[in-house]
């Protein structure tokens, strides 16, 4: 029997997801106003994972990962998920705004359909093709009129094409991978904790003393997205799939607009009709990808 308050809280795990979610990319750009791209990831990464970690196996009591094959799995998952995906997409954000930041992470879904349609062998269906132009045609139009200023540049947006490819594969693999029960904030923390790792001699060798200013922007972006833009932002997501995978599917939808609204609002990014005629067409890419999964359930 559901609890007569259910739909308001969907509602407000809702909200919470997209606000947090698109948000990221402009805390991104703040951070990077202070710091070199790898710099503002470490921290990150350290106090996600330290949280992550603390929660599951202090507070929860969960145990370890229990053999040689599960640290394989998750370093493997961390790889993808982490250190190559927000490694390459920290790199990029200093090419791009943060309005076409959010909007590449809309197309994940889209993407993850055609990498595992190609990587499994099965028939390339019509749908998914189309999607995929028309997310790809949305990134170039809302792009165009950024490219010849300070907001978006050519290898920013390759980047970012392939950090995305990256965390579709990451997801591709983690849901191909029999986790034995292990908990998600296990897997979470663990894999956030490698992707650090294989980021941190990187961070080293290019680091400049005099690029850096740790001052409160460089904080307060850490902080935000560590825990709001990615615990929180995690949890109500997995509270949205818990309670319907399809209707939560709705909310990915809202991301790329509030992405670009935050950025508007907090950046002084441009919006322009580019921006919406884009944005639209991802949004319709997106719809046309859900709803093929929808009916394959």
């Amino acid at each position: 029997m559901s609890s007569p308050n259910k739909p308001l809280l969907n509602f407000l795990s809702g909200i919470t997801f997209v606000i947090l979610w698109a948000s990221a990319s402009s805390a991104t750009k703040i951070g990077l106003h202070s710091v070199q791209p790898l710099v503002l990831s470490i921290p990150r990464f350290i106090l996600a994972s330290s949280l992550m970690l603390g929660i599951t196996h202090l507070a929860m009591k969960q145990p370890l990962p229990p053999s040689i094959k599960a640290w394989k799995k998750i370093a493997i998952y961390g790889f993808f998920n982490v250190g190559l995906y927000l490694g390459l997409y920290v790199v990029a954000m200093k090419e791009v705004s943060a309005g076409l930041g959010s909007l590449f992470i809309a197309i994940n879904p889209v993407l993850i359909m055609l990498i595992s349609t190609l990587w499994f062998r099965k028939p390339l269906r019509l749908v998914t093709v189309i999607s995929f132009v028309l997310c790809m045609t949305g990134m170039l139009i809302a792009a165009y009129p950024l490219l010849g200023g300070s907001h978006a540049s050519a290898l920013g947006l390759a980047l970012l094409l392939l950090s995305n490819i990256s965390y579709s594969i990451g997801a591709i693999y983690f849901s191909r991978q029999d986790w034995n029960g292990m908990h998600i904030l296990t897997i979470n923390g663990w894999q956030t904790l490698f992707g650090c790792l294989y980021l941190l001699p990187f961070a080293f060798y290019f680091y400049q003393p005099t690029a850096n200013i740790f001052d409160l922007g460089f904080v307060g972006a850490v902080v935000w997205l560590a825990i709001p833009a990615s615990i929180i932002a995690s949890l109500a997501w997995m509270s949205l799939l818990r309670d319907n995978p399809t209707k939560a599917s709705a909310w990915l939808f809202l991301c790329p607009i509030a992405g670009f609204a935050i950025a508007s609002v907090l950046m002084k990014e441009p919006l322009t009709w580019y921006t919406l005629g884009g944005v639209i067409l991802v949004v319709i890419g997106l719809y046309i990808v859900q709803r093929m999964k929808s009916s394959q359930t």
